[in-house]
This record gives C-alpha cells, structure tokens and sequence, in this order.
C-alpha cells in the first residue's frame, strides 16, 4: 500500500541525550492554595510507584531500514546505565544490557489491526500496539503516572500551577498537584468512569482542566478535550464516538450543550462543573468539590490497583482533528506517546528541566489541540515547569496583560497570534511621534541585517548591541517577553514578513513541525538548531522520509518514530489511508530537506491547486507573496483548481471587537497608512469594497503585477481577484481553532464571487 519514491540521503543521527541526573527536594510544600475542598493538604507520603531512573533497551527486531529512511547519521554507542530497582506501577524493571554498533532491519509489514500488542496500529480504545523502538534511543517506554511520580520525586516542592483568584496570582506545588489528580480520579471512579471510555472536557484553560486530564488518565480513561467554540452537533458527534462516561464543562452555557445532547449519549453518565456554579441541583450533574468528595468513598488501594494494569502502549489520550471535510478524527495516542514526546519533544526545543532552570510558560491555546496539550500539560510535568493560567479572554487581547505578570521563560503561539502582536506594535508606533518611530525603525532595521547576516555571532556589533538596549529591550518588556528565550510557533505556515519583523525586534521565532497523528513535534527548532523559514531538524529518535520527489527534491513527508499515533479511533478505513504497509504514517505535506537535515514545508497535497491546463501550483508561496507586497492584505486564498486560471480572494486588515474578537469595519492603523500612501481617505472596509475606492484597487492591482512579474511562468499569475467585505475569522467559519485556514469553507461560502470570476472568462 506504501507509494515508492526516492529518498534523501540522511544527515548525522542524534542519540536520544542520556538521563539527566536525578536530584530530590529537600523542603515540603506550602499550605494549599485553593479551596482545600479540591484541592487538599499537602500529602505527608511520597505516592506509590516508581522512582527515578532509566534502563537501556535491548535490541528491538522491528525497527524500520535506515536504507529507506531519512536519518540523524552513523550510530553513536548508547550508554549504560546503572541498575535501578525501581518499581513501575508495581512491577520490577529488569536490568537490560546496553547496545554498541546496531545494525538496522528492514522495515516490518503493518498487519491487520485486532486486540493484541504485535501490530504497529489499531482502531479500537481497548486495543494496544506495538512501540516503534529504536537502538539508538535508550528511554524504556513507561507510564504517565510513572512520568508524574518521577516529576514528584524531584520537583514536588516546586510551583507546578498558577492562577489568578480575585485579581491575585496563586500557586500550588506538585505534591498538591498530585494528591488533587488522584482524589480527582477517584471521583471519576465513583461515577463510573469505564477502562478504555473517555472523560470529555469543554472549558477553558484552567488547573481543572489539567486535573481532569491527569485524573483521568490515573483512572484508566482517555482524555478527550472538546473545543469551546464547538456545536452541538460537534460536542454530540465527539462524546458518543469516544464513549464518553464523564464530561467536565466549566461554564453553564457549555452545560447547556451537553444537557441538550445527553440523550443522544448512551455511554454518559455523569456531568462536572467546575468554574460557575450549577443554577440548580440536577441529578448526575456535580460540581468539582463535589466530585473529590464522591471520590473519598473509593480507598487509594483501588486506584493503586487500577494503576498497576496500565501499560505504556495502551490509549490515554483522543485528539479529534478540526474535521475540514467529513467527521473528525479521533486520533488515539498512547502513554508512551505522551511521555515519549513530552521528553525528546520538548528536549529538542531546549526547553529546561527545572534543576537548571524552571521554565515558566504561559497557557492559553485550546488544549484540545495536541500542541497546546503537549506544550503546556505533558511538557509542563516532564521537567517540573511552572504553567501559569491566562484569563479566557485572552485572545481578545488580555493576554498580554499575563504576559507581563508572570513574564514566561518560553512561549508558544500560533502564527496568527504572533501576526496580531505584529500588528499591534505597528499600530502604537504609527501613532507614536516622529522621534520614537524613528528610532524603532532605525533599531529593528539594524537589528533584523545582523541577524540575517549574521546569525550566530556571540559578539554583536556595537550599533546592534546599542539598538536593543536603547529600544528594543524596552519593547520585548512591554510584550512580557523580558525574560522569555525561547518563542516557538506551529499549527499553520507563517508568513516571511512576520519572521523578519520579530527578528527586527532580536525575537527568533522558532518552527516545529508535527501533526495531531505524530503527537505534536517530529521536527524542532531551537537556539541550537535555526534556519530561518525551516521547520528545525528531526527530534531524536525520529525518521522521515520524502516520497515521490520532484526534480526540486520536493516530496510528500512520511514519518515514524515513537511519536506516531495508534490509529483513528473506529475508523479502520482512514488509518489504512495514513498509515502504509510498511508503518510510515503518510502527512499530506510537502516538503524537501537542505544537506543539514532542515525541513522546509511547501504546502499540502490536498490544497495543491491543479489547473484545467495540467499546471501544478502550490498556494501559499504565492498567497505569502501578495501579502509581503501589499501590508494592508490580511488574508489572501489562491483559487484555480481545474480552473483556466489563477483567482484570489483578499480580506483587509481590520481592527477586533475588544469584547467578541470579531473583525470590526475600522481599518487598522497601517491600513490606513497604507490608504494614505497610495492617496485614499479610506478609514473603513465598507468605503473601500463599497465604493470600490479607486486608489486603493488600482495600488493592490498594481501589488499583484509585481506578484505576477516574479512567478515562474505565466500559468502562475493571479489574473484575478476580490476583496471580501469581513476578514476572516472562527466565528465565519473560514478560520479554524488554530486559526488555520479551512480553504473548503472559504470555497463554499465565497463560491457565487469565484464562480464569477469564471463566468466572465465565457461571455
């Protein structure tokens, strides 16, 4: 079933990095931060399990071909490491020998999927696989409670959560973290939550949304988060496929939902709510003090005991995908692929254990997306940082207010995020007077020629050196981002413009790449590992390889590695299409790698547009092109699919509404700078696209000449466009929860002003 194609021959294999020396903490935690209710005493025992220490493997018979496979280059000796008598959820782990010198095997055939462990995939919840073991990767598969206990182990004293009560940060420590999971397993326990059934959670970002994942998984359930923003049809569509037993909600008006539904669920049994009070006593609906409550009827032994059965290759984790055309997936992910990724993932990213130093980040994005969930709550436990709360609000533009409060060491967000503080910016220094915007432009251009010049030079130039201190670093403070190292993004393509705008500000936006199927990141930048535009290197312990390239290199991005999922849950037919005989998932992307082993995504398989005339055309160089050449586009969508010939839609860059975060009619400030230049007046959409305000269509007409006059060949030209009355957004269904462009929305909601632009061409 797997397609041929050639393969890029590998640069030098990375070993994953030997285990970092275990240290325990010397003092106890505080008293508790939260209502002792739910949140508890500090436990005055260390929890079951086991402790710190890793094993190396022995050899694993089915490893894929490094023949066929993009590699990190020649093997390395593992290290050996010292025999721990440590106990994983009740079991002892032998002590294994040590490998020198591997050769590899050829890659096995992925059998039929069924119930037992010998298969690389399954579709069912209760079903368990086989780990994508590699010899030059050491870390033995474990447990999320054994990834948990070992975080205890050293960081337990440490701040694990913060949170603002009455308009003040509190904070609890991952003892308390820990003894609320367990109560908070229990409870699910009590109210009958079922092994391999899901815990359905539909809130904001929140510590009991970390407490509802982590218990569940205690519990032997399946987490399973719901996008706020999703219908009812989508909420009744998730929780019946995943079987849903609990589902936590954290506001009345998601209650609601589920209380609409609840017929249509035959597997629920119980509803938690944890932010707002229930407006009324109902039977089967609790709060969350009342679910630690229930859970004080079930003793710790029963826990223990549910514990002591999980296994590594087991499911604990569904993240359904946005579901642009058809149902969503639910992509299982196993114990292994949680803690696997949460530690090589996240190494490759540079991010901290806390005995150098505690990383602090800010939570914001849906957790319900793998990369928030990876970032925030598995990554946050690997290595003791401290995860601190922003308000719900925060993309309607509170987020910044958190970012200064609590100033995190590194920071996540997704392109258009970091487009909206672009913007932002742009728009305080067109209002700033003459001087200050001057010296802002006069350090950022200084700033961004060093660091394309030279991008790794330890001694900056002392003109740089006196730009970031003069300007730039007061910037970076304004932002929050005085003490942050490390910002990366992911989820979507980004765009040149904003990559060099924050490299003008001395902020490198670092890429991963991964999907939802590979458990977040298979690919990381870091401080160590930059090209600008690339999507980083390989994480240890990964392979890629490129199928069916082109006379470019270019090629559809195939993976494996102990990141790659276990199946869609139920749908047999759609893990047959990702995963190929040989047990390479399949992404649908496009890309090449550079002789370093950088990887520089082109597009999508599925989005690349093929003209009535046969041509091949990949959107997003183009549609990035058009939005370079003109700053008042904000968003622009190649059209010609079996078409004669290239169309785009355009959207002007608007103001939000500070209450809804809707795109508003007003233009932002450098809109209307633009509008200025080119000699309009314009300070709305509606005068532009109403009017049809002739300066500023003959300036972007003129934009996309020059977009045309840089193509490779004439079947690459826009030869026409639009521009629409509202900018894109989730609420109009164009955007997704990531802010991802859902171009079959866009193509069925605009498709009067496309076919237009056809039926023209006939007259």
């Amino acid at each position: 079933m797997g397609p041929s194609g050639s393969i890029q021959a590998p640069p030098t294999p990375t070993p994953c990095p030997p285990p970092l020396p275990q240290s325990r903490p010397t003092s106890h935690c505080g008293r508790p931060a939260l209502n002792s209710a739910v949140f508890g005493e500090c436990p005055q025992r260390m929890p079951r399990g086991p402790e710190a220490g890793y094993c190396c493997l022995t050899r694993d018979s089915n490893m894929p071909d490094s023949r066929d496979a993009q590699q990190q280059g020649a093997l390395g000796t593992t290290q050996n490491s010292s025999q721990t008598s440590s106990l994983i959820d009740g079991r002892t782990l032998p002590k294994e020998s040590s490998t020198h010198g591997l050769e590899f095997s050829a890659p096995e055939k992925a059998s039929p999927p069924d119930a037992t462990e010998e298969t690389l995939w399954t579709a069912r919840a209760d079903g368990r696989v086989r780990l994508r073991r590699e010899p030059f990767c050491t870390q033995p598969p474990y447990t999320v409670h054994r990834m948990f206990y070992e975080a205890l182990d050293k960081y337990g004293s440490l701040s694990a959560l913060g949170f603002k009560r009455r308009n003040k940060w509190e904070r609890i420590s991952y003892y308390q973290y820990y003894e609320i999971a367990r109560k908070v397993a229990k409870g699910f326990l009590k109210l009958g939550l079922e092994r391999a059934h899901s815990v359905g959670i539909l809130g904001f970002n929140s510590p009991e949304w970390f407490f509802s994942a982590v218990g569940t998984v205690f519990a032997g359930g399946i987490v399973t988060g719901i996008y706020t923003t999703s219908s009812l049809e989508a909420c009744q569509y998730i929780a019946h496929d995943c079987r849903a037993n609990v589902i936590v909600v954290d506001t009345q008006k998601q209650l609601e939902k589920i209380l609409k539904i609840w017929k249509d669920l035959p597997h629920l049994k119980a509803v938690v709510i944890y932010q707002e009070p229930l407006p009324k006593k109902m039977a089967n609906v609790y709060t969350m003090e009342e679910l630690i409550e229930l859970g004080q009827e079930v003793p710790e032994e029963a826990l223990d005991a549910v514990l002591d059965t999980q296994q590594p290759n087991q499911c604990c984790v569904l993240v359904y995908t946005s579901g642009t055309t058809g149902n969503p997936k639910g992509v299982m992910l196993s114990q292994d692929n949680i803690t696997w990724t949460a530690r090589f993932g996240s190494q490759a990213g540079d991010i901290q254990p806390a005995e150098v130093q505690q990383e602090v980040v800010v939570s914001y994005l849906p957790l319900s997306h793998i990369a928030a969930q990876i970032y925030d709550l598995w990554t946050g436990i690997q290595w003791g940082a401290q995860v601190c709360f922003a308000d719900p609000d925060a993309l309607k533009g509170s987020l910044v207010n958190t970012l200064r409060e609590v100033e995190p060491t590194s920071h996540m967000g997704v392109p258009r995020v970091w487009e909206k503080i672009m913007e932002g910016i742009q728009e305080v220094a067109a209002q700033s007077g003459f001087i200050r915007r001057k010296m802002l432009l006069w350090a950022m251009s200084v700033t961004l020629e060093q660091n394309l010049t030279c991008p790794s030079d330890d001694l900056k130039p002392f003109t740089s050196r006196l730009a970031d201190y003069l300007v730039l670093a007061k910037v970076r403070q304004a932002l929050g981002f005085a003490k942050c190292q490390k910002n990366f993004y992911g989820a979507a393509p980004m765009t040149a413009e904003t990559q060099r705008f924050f490299l003008g500000l001395n902020i490198r936006l670092y890429a991963g790449y991964g999907l939802s199927e590979s458990t977040g990141p298979h690919f990381m930048s870091s401080p160590y590992n930059y090209r600008l535009y690339s999507s980083g290197k390989l994480i240890p312990g990964c392979r890629v390889k490129l199928v069916n390239q082109d006379a470019d290199g270019i090629g559809e991005i195939c993976l494996w590695g102990r990141t790659i999922f276990m199946g869609y849950l139920n749908m047999e037919d759609k893990t047959c299409e990702a995963i190929d005989s040989e047990g390479w998932l399949h992404t649908g992307d496009m890309g090449r790698l550079d002789s370093d082993g950088f990887l520089y995504i082109t597009g999508r398989l599925k989005e690349l547009i093929i003209t009535a005339g046969g041509e091949n055309v990949p959107p997003v160089p183009i549609e990035e092109a058009v939005k370079t050449e003109l700053p008042i586009i904000s968003s622009a969508m190649l059209i010609g699919d079996q078409r004669k010939f290239l169309s785009m839609l355009l959207t002007l860059k608007c103001t939000l509404d500070p209450e809804t975060s809707e795109p508003t009619d007003n233009l932002t400030e450098q809109a209307v700078e633009f509008c200025q230049r080119v000699g309009s007046k314009a300070s709305t959409v509606s005068e532009i696209v109403g009017q049809r305000d002739e300066a500023v269509y003959q300036a972007i007409q003129e934009g996309i000449q020059r977009v045309n006059a840089n193509a490779a060949a004439r079947p690459y030209h826009i030869q026409k466009w639009a521009i629409l009355k509202r900018d894109f957004s989730i609420s109009g269904g164009e955007l997704g929860p990531t802010m991802k462009l859902k171009r079959l929305t866009v193509l069925e909601k605009y498709k009067d002003i496309i076919d237009s632009f056809y039926q023209e061409q006939k007259q």
